[in-house]
């Protein structure tokens, strides 16, 4: 592990909150050469529409004009980041899409950035944006400094879920025992309980029981959605 690497993880090790953990995450980028972080934070669940946790440092007026015109929808970045872990640098074809959303961030002074999005077994995903106002990221900067953007992007990622996770999902932390693993695997692929007790070589009733805890561990409303909370949360693996 390189000098570097070592300060990063002592300037960022036992910060308690996620908020201290950004504001150090915002110092880190700026010697690095940005003036703006951003990170967000999406979990996998509700199914329907994943909630999102976002922290930056951006002009306050450029925060409420992405809340207000719902720039999330179509921000082109975090469309990248759905779909790839690889990085993406801020461009006008990237933007190409979304072209109000574009000129609407470069009126306030975000003109170059580069993002990469990070994924953990838990089913949780991240985002860390770095940017700035001027100077683009040239290809020799990118090959001086891009190991350490990534390496940046993970701590982000691993620090920032550590913090928020056990608060906004209690429910990640449940311990599933082996048995109600393996009832919840089965009810995932379509099985009835009395098809589990056969597989299983157990009572229907004792299905029903694994399933009942796994219920209430998961704070879901039925088997069904146990089923895709603990899949979702990586507990099936």
């Amino acid at each position: 592990m390189k000098v570097w690497q070592e300060d990063q993880l002592q300037a960022l090790s036992g910060i308690p909150h996620e908020q201290q953990y950004f504001e150090t995450l915002v110092s880190l980028a700026r010697e690095l050469g940005f003036e703006f972080c951003a990170y967000g934070l999406r979990l996998p669940f509700p199914c329907s529409r994943p909630r999102i946790v976002m922290f930056n440092n951006y002009p306050a007026a450029w925060q409420a004009r992405y809340r207000e015109r719902d720039y999330l929808a179509v921000d082109p970045t975090v469309q990248h980041g759905l779909r790839s872990l690889l990085p993406v640098i801020w461009s006008d074809d990237l933007f190409t899409s979304a072209r109000e959303f574009w000129d609407d961030a470069c009126s306030f002074g975000l003109r170059f950035g580069w993002a990469q999005s990070s994924r953990d077994v838990n089913g949780v995903g991240g985002m860390l944006t770095l940017a700035r106002s001027s100077e683009p990221l040239s290809t020799a900067e990118l090959q001086h400094k891009g190991f350490q953007m990534a390496w940046l992007t993970q701590l982000a990622h691993l620090g920032m879920s550590q913090r928020l996770i056990p608060r906004l999902t209690p429910e990640s932390q449940a311990r599933l025992s082996n048995r109600e693993v393996a009832v919840l695997r089965w009810t995932a692929e379509g099985k009835t309980s009395a098809e589990i007790s056969i597989i299983l070589k157990i009572s229907e009733r004792t299905v029903n029981f694994h399933i009942s805890n796994a219920i209430l561990k998961l704070r879901v409303a039925n088997k069904t959605a146990a089923a895709v909370r603990a899949a979702a949360l990586g507990m099936l693996a």
